[in-house]
């Protein structure tokens, strides 16, 4: 692209830079690329529409880069160009070459602020907005030719369209700048917020910092000053020895003012164009959608560092770590070899959502634990999902991007193995206001991510929402909540199993918070869970979900190391019992089997009394599992369930009630042979002819094998038995 030398060149024509790949021209066909190709005559009048529109914004641009004189606001002429101007921003946005001369017309104060303001409000880019332009546009900023709403204006602009700039580096040089703007109270926030976006470890500096600390201690506890003093602190916690307050929701105010949905309506627009025009826009070699402002943001934006010299250094085979100037940019990083090689000297771009999509930056995440990475990342991340929430947004016209965006958080947050904060507030905050339809794949996504938090906040944050959506809803839905809640025990469990070699005498609260965390939700999962059954009639389907979650439960003590053991409520462990299903009813056994293992060996390490991490089990929990062991031995193998199921809530009946059911041999309706779920093997079984004795091998064969584990632990005769027969085959 051919820059101009000068701003004062008089009706200088525009068709001097058609050279370039953005001129106007260029710009003006690739808006008209499609992949189907018109009709003759639709081509003709689009070519035509296209040619007076050019030549429109060309005659407006030169008309307001040569005036001279003041204009009167209701002059026909600039009242034309204006219109031209504005109506191509908002079709098509605008061409590289247009922004040096609306800026320096805008910033040069030579109208009023009536046409200034409509100008700024028209600088929507097409592609991208060279640099150039807007250093040019600081310097007038300098010499305060226009007013001071005007340099606000151009402030907020400047942050909306930051990652648009082509290229940083001369900007990065006007950070001193920049500070020196903080005297000014109203330009104060939003020079805050540019400088947290440029932003560097060789930035922070002691008179920067006690700068800042003399704004705060002028104008309170402001919290852009916050935000810039905790990035500070980040880079040079020996520089920053105040106590910062802990996170906050929210420093900075929504600065996208008239050129958001101005920027969404011509992305959206221009999808048709070219490869080639896509590529310059994006920065990058591989087209990527630019639909909506985190898609935008998804994308590694031009590099900021000085690349002259990469293609000299690239041969080398070695790396000199100790030279701290060396820098590697990230748009060009495309294997895992190169982000070991250039480790030491990466820098993240200023666009930190480009950070969720791709994965070599998410290793680095992983690798360097950079706390001002995650600020960053957790203040972009809050901002973008709090005002573009589909069901908090009135009438969001967005909803599918959202979607995506969402599931773009939930990928990297399953290639970190953890849960982002920001997405933590936000579920806390909008789950109340959740219908529970709108995007419930990836809201529940997010949720099995949740970090580990206090049991009073995930109570009145999550469970309460979750419960009241989860009790008025489907039992497809239902089922999503407890699959998400499967997945969010699972997540925690792997992100805090602790180890076996772990001496009793290091335990700290952090291993009592985790299991009382736990155990909240464990028996939050068994209230739901035993509403939603009797809601749905005892449910196959929805028993299967339950069944699911309890098949982590039994094993937490032994898988995870985890010193907890929660048995399944009665209203959960009695439908399994009595299920018309052989899946649910063979996860039962197998869940029971488990429950047993796990007791078992909790029970030999307390009477061991081995230096382990645990907690002695409640007796109670021993005895409502003996209570469930008898109730299932004598339901399906002894034929006594009638008879020896204590429970309070088991299936124990006097004779006298037994008998006013006329059911014939009643106490054998649900054994091995008669019950409900097994019917349908007993059938099979009898048509093929065989021997009772040879009943149960049938059903191991049909890969009941979680009936099989519990039958041979908890049967004595069978497990003799089954030894036995083990023994005689090794002999």
């Amino acid at each position: 692209m051919q820059r101009r030398q000068s701003h004062k060149t008089p009706k200088q024509p525009l068709h001097v830079r058609r050279k370039s790949q953005t001129d106007l021209s260029a710009w003006r066909k690739g808006g008209r690329i499609d992949s189907e190709k018109p009709l003759q005559s639709h081509q003709s009048s689009n070519d035509q529409k296209y040619d007076s529109q050019e030549a429109s914004l060309e005659q407006a641009l030169s008309y307001l880069e040569t005036v001279q004189d003041h204009v009167v606001l209701k002059n026909s002429v600039l009242q034309k160009h204006l219109d031209a101007v504005e109506s191509t921003a908002l079709k098509q946005g605008l061409p590289p070459e247009g922004f040096e001369i609306l800026l320096n017309v805008v910033l040069s104060g030579k109208f009023a602020d009536t046409v200034n303001t409509r100008l700024l409000k028209s600088l929507i880019p097409a592609s991208v907005i060279p640099e150039c332009s807007v250093v040019k546009a600081v310097s007038w900023l300098c010499v305060s030719k226009c007013s001071g709403n005007i340099q606000l204006l151009f402030l907020r602009w400047l942050i909306t369209i930051f990652d648009f700039i082509d290229c940083k580096e001369q900007l990065h040089a006007l950070y001193g700048v920049f500070f020196f703007f903080l005297q000014d109270e109203k330009m104060c926030p939003y020079i805050c917020h540019l400088l947290y976006l440029l932003t560097r470890r060789e930035n922070v500096k002691p008179f920067r910092i006690r700068r800042l600390l003399n704004l705060q201690a002028k104008m309170g506890m402001q919290p852009h000053l916050q935000a810039l003093l905790s990035l500070y602190k980040l880079f040079c916690p020996e520089l920053v020895t105040i106590t910062l307050p802990g996170k906050m929701k929210i420093y900075f105010k929504n600065s996208d003012g008239p050129w958001k949905a101005a920027i969404t309506a011509v992305r959206q627009r221009n999808q048709g164009t070219s490869p080639l025009s896509q590529t310059v826009f994006l920065g990058i070699c591989q087209p990527q959608s630019r639909k909506r402002k985190w898609n935008a943001r998804l994308v590694i934006p031009a590099s900021s560092t000085n690349t002259n010299n990469l293609e000299e250094d690239k041969d080398k085979n070695h790396v000199n770590l100790y030279n701290s100037n060396e820098s590697f940019p990230v748009e060009q990083l495309r294997t895992f070899p190169q982000l070991l090689q250039h480790i030491h000297c990466l820098e993240f771009p200023s666009r930190m959502g480009s950070v969720l999509a791709n994965p070599l930056l998410l290793h680095y995440m992983n690798c360097v634990k950079d706390e001002s990475i995650y600020l960053r990342l957790y203040y972009w991340m809050g901002q973008m999902l709090q005002e573009e929430c589909s069901w908090c947004v009135i009438d969001n016209p967005s909803k599918e991007e959202f979607k995506s965006f969402l599931k773009t958080i939930y990928k990297a947050e399953c290639f970190l193995q953890e849960g982002f904060s920001a997405c933590e507030e936000f579920l806390y905050k909008t789950l109340p206001l959740w219908d529970g339809s709108c995007c419930q794949s990836e809201v529940l996504s997010l949720v099995s991510w949740i970090p580990l938090s206090s049991v009073s906040d995930i109570k009145s944050y999550l469970y309460d929402p979750l419960a009241q959506l989860f009790f008025t809803s489907s039992i497809y839905f239902k089922c999503s909540v407890l699959e998400s809640l499967k997945e969010l025990l699972q997540n925690w469990l792997n992100c805090n199993v602790i180890q076996e070699d772990l001496e009793f005498s290091s335990l700290n609260t952090t291993l009592s918070g985790l299991v009382n965390v736990v155990a909240e939700l464990v028996h939050f999962v068994g209230r739901i869970s035993t509403a939603a059954l009797r809601l749905e009639n005892n449910s196959t389907f929805l028993l299967y979900f339950i069944l699911d979650f309890y098949g982590i439960v039994c094993d937490m003590y032994l898988k995870y190391n985890l010193p907890l053991l929660i048995m399944p409520p009665a209203g959960v462990f009695y439908p399994a019992l009595l299920t018309m299903d052989s899946v649910n009813l063979n996860r039962l056994c197998h869940i029971m089997y488990r429950y047993r293992t796990n007791l078992v060996a909790a029970k030999e390490n307390e009477l061991s009394k081995k230096k382990i991490l645990q907690f002695k089990f409640s007796s109670q929990t021993y005895q409502e599992y003996n209570q469930y062991i008898t109730a299932m031995v004598g339901c399906l193998w002894t034929s006594s369930v009638f008879e020896k199921d204590i429970h309070p809530q088991g299936l124990r009946m006097d004779d006298k009630l037994l008998s006013k059911t006329a059911v014939k041999e009643l106490k054998t309706s649900f054994n091995i042979v008669n019950h409900p779920a097994m019917m349908g093997y007993s059938i099979q079984f009898l048509q093929q002819g065989k021997r009772w004795d040879w009943y149960l091998e049938y059903l191991y064969s049909q890969g009941l094998k979680g009936l099989k584990v519990f039958i041979e632990s908890s049967i004595r005769r069978v497990s003799q038995a089954s030894h036995s027969k083990a023994a005689s085959v090794e002999v």
